[in-house]
């Protein structure tokens, strides 16, 4: 693993189409990821909102989504632990974040890529990617959560 890339990966026991809700419903991902989101997520389009979670309210969410390719890859840029609100970080490379599903013995595998850091400035990378690195191992956790206590969402 380098330092430019985030990798994770879980074996969740739900289906692919469960899986794909709880990632691409913009309301579902923001209960277990917790963010509450203004709208649906459309390829191309600006995503906002603003960060729920404990400490973090102050945060807005700000992503661009890539790709939605039904039951296999979900995508977006965003600026990787971006939580000043004193500072605009419009003018840095956002990193690229990316979900992908494939069918697994007990269900579905979720695989999270996180790149680009070698774009965050200096100053902020590595503080970046730690941030980043220990939150998606939580947020991996909160889907594998979300998608057991809700199994049947619809």
């Amino acid at each position: 693993m380098s330092s430019d890339r985030i990798e994770k990966q879980i074996e969740l026991k739900a289906p692919v189409s469960r899986v794909w809700r709880a990632l691409t419903d913009y309301q579902e991902f923001g209960e277990w990821f917790r963010v509450k989101l203004d709208g649906p997520f459309e390829p191309g389009k600006v995503s906002t909102g603003h960060i729920t979670y404990p400490g973090y309210e102050h945060v807005q969410w700000n992503s661009v989504v890539q790709k939605i390719e039904p039951e296999r890859l979900f995508s977006f840029t965003w600026r990787p632990y971006a939580i000043d609100p004193s500072v605009d970080y419009s003018a840095e490379t956002p990193t690229l974040v990316e979900f992908t599903l494939e069918p697994a013995p007990n269900g579905a595998l979720l695989r999270l890529t996180e790149s680009g850091f070698n774009n965050v400035p200096s100053s902020r990378r590595e503080e970046a990617f730690r941030m980043n690195d220990g939150g998606w191992t939580e947020q991996m956790k909160n889907i594998e959560q979300h998608i057991a206590q809700t199994p049947l969402l619809v």
